[in-house]
């Protein structure tokens, strides 16, 4: 009788249960995959969280780039057609303010590069050098005191005390205020060159 027992039915004659969803699944037992509903759906982390990791991801982007690897923050960087923006004025304001703080106390190498549609952290990175740890201090300092007359506080400051590299997270704003060699490793600029950049107003322009 063994020999005649037939082998349960394979394929499309597998006996099928109806789900409340309207959906055919096999029948309890026929295997141990979980429905879709119980499978995780939680969504991938930001690739560049804020304020905490910013500065580490900006590092790890500079390293990226230069053993010519891609990361997928390019294939962002393709999204806004050049010569637009989509950056708030509010933002806009903002980096200026911060520019010329910086430019009040003798900061060098001052970009202002907007980013806006590139990046989902921010708008504007404002990008400046010092010449010493107590110069880039300063600068930071000078920073935070133009923009709290704005009513405007950072949300996180990152590398004081040692002011080789200090990342200030405004928000919508980035910046990131180097020591010369510092600025060299990271190499940040080149990650935007195809980026716009916002014109600096002049040393007098901010007396």
């Amino acid at each position: 009788m063994a020999a005649n027992k037939r082998p349960p039915p394979k394929g499309p004659e597998r006996p099928m249960l109806r789900t409340s969803h309207g959906t055919p699944r096999a029948r309890a037992g026929a295997g141990k995959a979980a429905p879709p509903a119980a499978r995780s759906t939680k969504a991938a982390p930001a690739r560049t969280a804020r304020p905490a990791t910013a500065r580490t991801t900006a590092a790890a982007r500079g390293e990226s780039a230069r053993r010519g690897e891609d990361d997928g923050s390019r294939l962002k960087k393709v999204k806004t057609p050049v010569g637009t923006s989509t950056a708030s004025d509010e933002s806009r304001e903002i980096a200026i303010a911060i520019a010329a703080a910086a430019i009040d106390k003798k900061a060098s190498g001052l970009e202002v590069i907007d980013v806006a549609g590139r990046v989902d952290y921010a708008d504007f990175l404002v990008l400046m050098s010092g010449r010493s740890d107590r110069h880039v201090a300063a600068l930071s300092a000078a920073i935070e005191d133009a923009l709290r007359k704005r009513n405007k506080r950072a949300l996180a400051v990152e590398g004081l005390p040692h002011a080789n590299w200090v990342l200030m997270d405004f928000g919508d704003v980035v910046v990131h205020v180097f020591q010369d060699d510092a600025r060299a490793t990271y190499d940040i600029d080149s990650l935007w060159m195809d980026a716009r950049r916002i014109p600096v107003p002049a040393a007098e322009e901010t007396r």
